[in-house]
């Protein structure tokens, strides 16, 4: 991260763009305060694949059997 005037990012406006797209966050000041942030956008997140969980999840073989608790009201 490195500070620049709002004079001198006009100048190097390009130069700034392709810092902040290696990663580079860059401070814009007006006198000495800070006054904007430039930074890249974020990457979007990568979309599931389908069938990547398999294997993860198991259902018991009892899954559909009645609960005990319960079994007095299915008479």
């Amino acid at each position: 991260m490195f500070e620049i005037s709002i004079e001198e990012a006009k100048k190097q406006f390009l130069l700034l763009v392709q810092k902040a797209i290696t990663g580079q966050e860059i401070i814009i000041t007006q006198g000495s305060v800070p006054v904007a942030k430039l930074i890249a956008i974020s990457k979007s997140k990568p979309q599931p694949q389908f069938g990547s969980a398999k294997g993860l999840i198991t259902i018991s073989e009892d899954f559909n059997e009645p609960l005990e608790d319960l079994k007095e009201y299915m008479q």
